[in-house]
């Protein structure tokens, strides 16, 4: 090999990076102590940023397109270089490829739980996921606030600051509006946004763009949840007497569809009385239910007024004749024979 051919060989005449990577967002160009020959070809492709570091001083920055390079595209370098007259021999520099398209569907949530003050259920411990998507805005900031010159750097090492970010501005957030727990699904949106915004002031100290940022879910305590589905079916059957009249028109309604037994079609009468009785059992049942719970002390009295009447039945009936002695129903108080298993009055079983 030749002096002139070894001399070339140590000149960089093309810079470019032609493959980005999924998650890359910085790339350092490899110089591998070789220099960039004044007039060199510097391609920078859409999406990307290209940045000259001379010394460890940020130098110039080239958006996408296809350069010469030479002193006059290169001011802050030529300073730096000390170029007054035009010098057009080869010189070193680190050259840095910025990845500047939007990562999209970027995962963020709460590691552990966010607390909120609620005015209806106290303290609460709430969790949240969702997605955002960010890109870099502004290569110069990036490269002096966070990457410095590494040779190279991908979203995953930025990534769990930026989470943690969004997770504590969502927590003073939801302190802030102070909005009921069971309301905050509907208000997903409308969070989102306050919180975008709320989070841009920190992506930009950081030269990036925050682009977007969704709430996918809040989900309160298992204990919370329980609740309200408590307090839900409460809601759904508060009508006690509805509810039991609901029943019975359904179970006459099945016992109609049913054929009469040993025939092709009909209405299984029996079957329809016993359907009818057990819906009046329920409804009278529930009826019951909900007068013991709404007054207890009336049923209280009615159960006073029942005895004082059953005592009353047996002071003022009859003696009975000797062969009957002195026996009363369990029932109704009237008098029976000893040995009767039966009331001849109401048809009740004795003990």
């Amino acid at each position: 090999m030749g002096l002139f051919n070894f001399i070339k060989s140590q000149l960089i005449d093309v810079i470019e990076w032609k493959d980005p990577g999924e998650n890359v967002l910085v790339y350092r160009y490899p110089m591998n102590g070789k220099e960039i020959m004044m007039g060199a070809k510097l391609t920078v492709r859409e999406s990307q940023a290209a940045i000259f570091v001379n010394e460890g001083k940020i130098a110039d920055v080239f958006s996408a397109g296809l350069y010469t390079l030479s002193t006059e595209n290169m001011p802050l370098l030529t300073k730096l270089q000390s170029w007054k007259y035009g010098f057009n021999s080869p010189f070193k520099s680190e050259v840095y490829f910025v990845n500047t398209r939007q990562y999209t569907d970027q995962k963020w949530g709460t590691t552990n739980p966010v607390m909120m003050r609620d005015a209806e259920f106290g303290m609460l411990r709430l969790r949240a996921f969702g997605i955002y998507a960010f890109r870099v805005a502004d290569p110069t900031i990036f490269l002096r606030e966070v990457f410095g010159t590494q040779s190279e750097f991908s979203v995953d090492a930025i990534s769990g600051q930026l989470r943690n970010s969004i997770v504590s501005s969502l927590s003073d957030l939801l302190g802030e509006i102070k909005i009921p727990a069971l309301d905050l699904a509907a208000q997903y949106d409308e969070l989102s946004s306050q919180l975008t915004d709320k989070m841009q002031p920190l992506f930009g100290n950081l030269g990036f763009q925050l682009a977007s940022l969704f709430i996918q879910n809040i989900s309160l305590p298992e204990d919370v949840e329980k609740a309200i589905d408590a307090r839900s079916k409460m809601g759904v059957l508060g009508d006690l007497n509805k509810y039991a009249q609901l029943q019975t028109a359904e179970a006459i309604g099945k016992i109609a569809d049913k054929p009469a037994s040993g025939s092709a079609g009909g209405v299984d009468m029996a079957g329809l009385g016993v359907g009818l009785g057990v819906g009046q059992t329920i409804a009278a049942t529930m009826a019951q239910s909900m007068a013991q719970a709404n007054a207890p002390q009336a049923t209280a009295a009615v159960s006073q007024e029942s005895a004082t009447t059953i005592q009353g039945a047996a002071t003022t009936a009859p003696a009975p004749a000797m062969n009957q002695a002195n026996r009363f129903c369990m029932h109704c108080g009237k008098p029976i024979p000893r040995e009767a298993k039966f009331c001849p009055e109401c048809g009740q079983a004795q003990a």
